[in-house]
């Protein structure tokens, strides 16, 4: 997500970003719709119908993990471009990007807590200055460390994660001992009523809920960032790699970009294929699904990340002129502040302040409000950029950071 004004913008990064954070809706109405638990698997609330598990199962295959991974690929890109503009400009580059990190975190807190706890800017502002230090290595050893760190750290959790696997298969196959089966089936019980617990929470009046949620900040993005080091650095250092390749600004031929297309969809297509055709033959256990999502999914998260991105980038001159483009291009420019706008409007239409539908919505239905959350983005943004320099919530990141208020209307 960057905050530069429209001149120093590129098109081609603001396009990707565009279909990014629409993508990511695409995976976090499951969390708005029935809670955090409910990304897991949508049997938890209540049995779904044929119908939801197709739309389950085509959005893990298509955006779980990847769109998450484009965003994080953008925004290690964006800070590296940040860093060089100011360095060029005379200005400490590293020192500005820490000052910027420092507010995007307090802005993500107050989403976490305000709004909805899957928040993912403190997660970035938190582990971006790793990726900061390292942003002077070759491009190469940027690439090699960031694909060894993401193959140790998700091999790492494959091989944890394997047990609970396997026994989930025992138990789907008659095959596991009683004690086995017992701890399974345990486990799976306390899964559902977690996810019923947050759902009657979500229900609550706002302030009820602002209370439980304050407790839950205290502790959970520091979680959630222990998960995700091994997966949200390398993703910055690849961005950064891409970046300085000429990836996003023409410095890729069009035959290499085309070759990283077709073999990382060749190799992560049929792996998302196959282990999402494992997990809905078994009713997509929760337990099973937490262990292979931040494990074994990992190369098929990277490779569709990857391969996504490179297909972009061969659209994007296409793509850019026409009115779509555009639209996209502006969502993108507006990143961040169409974030948070789909967190308020998904919240106003799932949790008990507003229309209180938490726990009601399968997942077949629920692509009824990605729809929503999409025309939304698209409607406001480019209208909104032919006024203003950024977003709201882009400019009031800059101003922050530059510690006074800068301009926001365009002087046409």
């Amino acid at each position: 997500m960057s905050d530069r004004a429209a001149p120093d913008r590129i098109a081609a990064l603001d396009l990707i970003r565009g279909i990014a954070v629409l993508g990511i809706l695409t995976i976090n109405i499951a969390g708005f719709a029935g809670g955090s638990t409910a990304v897991l698997s949508p049997d938890l609330l209540a049995p779904p119908t044929v119908l939801d598990k197709l739309a389950f199962a085509s959005s893990q295959v298509l955006f779980e993990g990847k769109m998450r991974g484009l965003f994080t690929l953008l925004f290690g890109a964006s800070m590296l471009l940040f860093v060089e503009r100011r360095d060029a400009a005379g200005k400490d580059g590293g020192y500005w990007q820490l000052r910027r990190l420092g507010w995007l975190f307090l802005i993500g807190y107050l989403h976490q807590l305000l709004l909805w706890s899957g928040d993912i800017l403190m997660l970035y502002a938190m582990l971006a200055p790793i990726a900061l230090v390292l942003r002077h290595w070759p491009v190469r050893r940027m690439v090699v460390v960031a694909l060894a760190a993401f193959a140790l750290w998700h091999g790492a959790f494959g091989l944890a994660g394997w047990s609970s696997m396997t026994a989930a298969e025992a138990v789907h196959d008659g095959r596991a001992d009683p004690v086995t089966r017992a701890e399974v089936l345990s486990r799976y019980d306390a899964l559902e009523a977690q996810a019923r617990d947050e759902v009657n929470t979500l229900r609550k009046p706002y302030f009820t809920m602002l209370e439980e949620r304050f407790r839950e900040t205290l502790y959970m993005p520091l979680l959630f960032t222990l998960l995700s080091l091994g997966e949200t650095v390398p993703l910055m250092l690849l961005g950064m790699a891409l970046y300085r390749s000429g990836f996003f600004t023409g410095g890729w031929s069009r035959r290499a970009l085309w070759r990283l297309a077709i073999g990382c969809l060749a190799f992560g297509l049929p792996l998302a294929i196959a282990q999402t055709v494992w997990a809905w033959s078994r009713d997509f256990p929760p337990d099973a699904m937490f262990q292979l999502l931040i494990g074994l999914a990992g190369p098929q998260h990277l490779a569709l990340t990857l391969g996504w991105a490179a297909l972009l980038v061969l659209a994007a001159p296409s793509l850019l002129p026409t009115r779509l483009g555009q639209r996209l291009q502006a969502a993108g420019a507006a990143a961040l502040s169409n974030y948070l706008l789909t967190s308020v409007l998904m919240a106003f239409c799932f949790f008990g302040w507003g229309l209180g539908l938490v726990g009601r919505i399968g997942s077949l239905a629920q692509w009824c409000f990605v729809l929503i959350g999409w025309a939304a983005m698209l409607g406001w943004s480019k209208p909104w950029l032919m006024r203003y320099r950024q977003g709201p919530i882009e400019w009031l990141w800059r101003s922050l950071t530059a510690e006074r208020r800068l301009p926001a209307a365009r002087h046409l």
